[in-house]
């Protein structure tokens, strides 16, 4: 049997009149309709000499269409390059230059300025696609024929290439295979209790994995249906959650819809899940939504290259500050970041993971994929964590969000958990600075709530009584947001940057 995770979800489409994909204004797309354009799409892409195993990169904004198109890149064989559409021409470029695909498919707007740099680098075709079914790839499938022969493939042949936020370094393609894919959609489908009577709250961009292959897959791999909002808007959410069984979303999501007085147990008792990832979810946060809503968030941890790796369990204790158990098929461990030797329970180490759902590497980067493999096939994750007694698995932070203070490992999130205990205290992020002294100064960077009046001297005394004098903070500033990517990620590089030259007078 094909390995195409198409395939694998060819049961979904035999019930052609299930509603697929909602659309705010109520329209829908049948499973019936998505087979038919899929095949449109895929035969288009034949026409135009795209062939298995090319690349095609995708920089559209969020619309049904840009789903039907991934769909029928997975019938055709062709590899799917999702691009964050908040980069920049010159970022565009790199990722292109390096991918070298056989199509672009860009917004209607940025045509001349993608189409030019495409031709520069020798992209053989650019399309566009725009989100109300505008553009030149659906002009192109309307009068292609919708039955296609799915392309027959392997488990270790590529669905998709993500690149990395390149936040250390130049960002490095990760390779996921069909077997990726499709073993992390059919897992998280069992785990969750997804079924064909479920009805996503989809709010989320596609061109991250969270969006497209969580959200998208599982609900593919159910048979179950999505409303598809273009964007998170609190309004919306709050119009067609009552359509809605399931939510998944970042801990934005979470902490601005805590802000609305909409949200109550009522207008969220008929929902069966809230899921949360792409960033760690507050326990405070945790426990204020539980309290207004009587839901659990369920959080959940995974990267790009990994697809998800645990999640907190659906029946029994989900823990805040915990994002699980190690999903069913997967290996998880704690390993010494230096020495690679195992640690035990409630140590901290680098999180290390190995399972069906791992990446088979960077793209055309042999030597980085060999050194974020340890010997025995286990992926090194970059995070670092522990496991604590009961088996659920526990972030601390990115190994290079590590402050190393006076000789001392500083684990930020430690420190940003009693920051974030402090009344008026809305987050927190800790940084490591430049340091005559010690290295690094351990560094908080808050926002409070202004009416709190919050000071610099009151907390640090405050905290004082509660860490051990090396994780104390030197320094506490305070803004009135802190920057984030797309996915709602803290960037603490950026924080790094901006403070610098905190301590050199």
């Amino acid at each position: 049997m094909s390995a195409n995770f198409f395939s694998l979800i060819a049961s979904s489409f035999e019930k052609r009149e299930r509603p697929f994909i909602v659309k705010p204004d109520g329209a829908v797309i049948t499973y019936g309709d998505a087979l038919q354009a899929s095949g449109r799409i895929a035969n288009m892409l034949v026409a135009k000499g795209v062939k298995p195993g090319d690349r095609i990169a995708v920089q559209v904004e969020k619309s049904p269409e840009a789903i039907l198109l991934y769909l029928g890149c997975a019938r055709a064989g062709v590899v799917f390059l999702p691009l964050n559409t908040a980069y920049t021409l010159a970022e565009v470029e790199y990722f292109v230059g390096d991918a070298e695909p056989a199509m672009v498919v860009c917004t209607p707007q940025r045509r001349d300025s993608i189409g030019a740099m495409a031709q520069k680098l020798g992209v053989a075709h650019v399309e566009t696609l725009g989100t109300a079914g505008d553009g030149t790839v659906m002009d192109a499938a309307r009068a292609q024929p919708d039955a296609f022969e799915t392309v027959a493939l392997k488990e270790n042949d590529l669905a998709a290439l993500l690149y990395t936020s390149g936040t250390t370094g130049r960002s490095k393609g990760a390779m996921l295979t069909q077997k990726n894919l499709s073993s992390n959609a059919f897992t998280l489908r069992d785990v969750w209790r997804f079924t064909a009577d479920d009805v996503l709250l989809h709010a989320l961009p596609i061109f991250h994995t969270h969006g497209l292959f969580v959200a998208t897959n599982t609900t593919l791999v159910a048979g179950s249906s999505m409303i598809f909002l273009p964007k998170f808007d609190p309004d919306e959410i709050f119009r067609h959650m009552p359509k809605a069984t399931v939510m998944m979303g970042v801990p934005t999501f979470y902490t601005r819809l805590l802000q609305d007085a909409r949200l109550s147990k009522e207008t969220t008792r008929h929902m069966r899940l809230f899921v949360a990832g792409s960033a760690p979810l507050l326990a405070d946060t945790h426990r204020q939504w539980q309290a207004r809503t009587g839901h659990a968030v369920l959080e959940r941890y995974g990267m790009t290259e990994t697809g998800m790796i645990t999640s907190n369990p659906y029946d029994g204790e989900r823990v805040p500050g915990a994002v699980g158990y190690p999903l069913p098929e997967i290996a998880v461990r704690i390993a010494d970041p230096e020495t690679g030797k195992l640690l035990p329970a409630d140590a901290v180490g680098m999180i290390e993971v190995k399972g069906p759902n791992v990446f088979i590497g960077y793209w055309r980067m042999p030597e980085k994929t060999k050194a974020e493999f340890r010997d025995d096939g286990f992926f090194i994750t970059g995070d670092l964590g522990k496991i604590d007694d009961k088996g659920y698995v526990h972030i601390v932070g990115r190994g290079k969000d590590l402050v190393i203070s006076g000789g001392f490992n500083v684990y930020p999130k430690e420190v940003e958990a009693e920051i974030d205990s402090i009344d008026g205290v809305i987050e927190s992020a800790v940084i490591g600075v430049p340091h005559a002294d010690f290295g690094e100064g351990v560094t908080a960077v808050v926002v409070a709530k202004p009416e709190a009046g919050l000071d610099e001297k009151g907390m640090l005394k405050t905290l004082d009584s509660r860490l051990a004098k090396y994780k104390l903070p030197k320094r506490i500033l305070f803004v009135p947001d802190l920057p984030r990517n797309s996915m709602g990620k803290v960037l603490k590089a950026d924080l790094r940057k901006a403070y610098e030259a905190l301590y050199k007078n």
